[in-house]
């Protein structure tokens, strides 16, 4: 882990911002895309890169804001790694997104996100606030080897039950599909199960596989060789040097998940759920934008 003074905080425009407190990961999973090389890291991943002013910076950049709107963040690093234990950046983040009258739509794998639901409810209450969790192995085990060093599948969906208690929306993120490792009907079906049991308000997913590029890619070998022998030849021989693979099993299982999202009213298509993550009610509270 080391230390930086951000020069600014939010990136986009036109009423959605996104917004990285941190750059790298310590979860582990074995098919990570932020590994890819096209991100230009120019340290290890796992040397956890922290934006220590991003408070500072945040609450700059919403004074000067004339719109509300809602902020993303999670979608390259997660906010609630094993460091936000300590430096809580993001609890002090949220406290600002608050005080300012803002939105959030948070992603994570973490469980630690509990420790803020006061302030994603407070959030939620004035403004909007969405939790999206990645789901992507209901066996423990497997699991345990896709994504080694944060909590397993069926804790997130205790976290998702608690959001729910609170009203607070979440989506969850049904990828990435691993062709010939969670590529299974059984799998997919007891996640969207779940999903309908906590009333998820939406479900995304890219048509049931993975993307890898260069720095991913290699990465994903080596744990394909460490744990699952023989498969990184059959992923060669089956997909070359291809950047999306499909699951061989996609046909069917985006039948079973347009199905179950379909008879349970939950959005399918990521366009649709980023819609809904990215537009705050309307009307939404101006009157804060004048009290600053």
């Amino acid at each position: 882990m080391h230390f930086v003074d951000a020069k600014g905080i939010l990136t986009g425009s036109g009423g959605y911002y996104g917004m990285n407190i941190y750059r790298g990961c310590s979860h582990g999973c074995i098919y990570c895309d932020s590994r890819s090389k096209c991100y230009q890291f120019t340290h290890p991943f796992e040397d956890i890169e922290v934006k220590q002013n991003a408070p500072e910076l945040l609450e700059k950049a919403l004074k000067s804001k004339r719109k509300i709107s809602m902020i993303g963040t999670g979608a390259m690093s997660d906010p609630y790694m094993h460091c936000e234990e300590e430096l809580q950046l993001t609890r002090k983040c949220l406290k600002i997104i608050l005080e300012n009258g803002f939105g959030v739509a948070i992603q994570t794998k973490s469980d630690l996100i509990l420790r803020d639901i006061d302030l994603l409810d407070e959030i939620n209450r004035s403004a909007k606030c969405v939790v999206q969790m990645t789901l992507t192995t209901y066996d423990d085990d497997l699991c345990k080897i896709l994504e080694p060093n944060v909590c397993n599948t069926k804790r997130r969906i205790e976290v998702l039950k608690e959001m729910q208690k609170r009203g607070i929306p979440t989506v969850v993120w049904l990828t990435p599909i691993l062709p010939f490792i969670n590529d299974t009907a059984e799998n997919v079906m007891a996640i969207l199960n779940e999903c309908v049991k906590v009333g998820v308000k939406g479900i995304i997913d890219f048509g049931m596989g993975l993307t890898l590029r260069e720095g991913d890619r290699e990465y994903y070998y080596a744990a394909l060789d460490q744990h699952f022998p023989g498969m990184k030849e059959r992923y060669i021989k089956r997909y070359g040097n291809a950047y999306e693979l499909q699951s061989p099993n996609a046909k069917e299982l985006m039948e079973v998940f347009q199905r179950i999202c379909r008879e349970n009213g939950i959005l399918s298509t990521p366009d649709a759920c980023f819609k809904f993550m990215r537009e705050l009610p309307d009307p939404y509270p101006q009157m804060s934008l004048f009290d600053l």
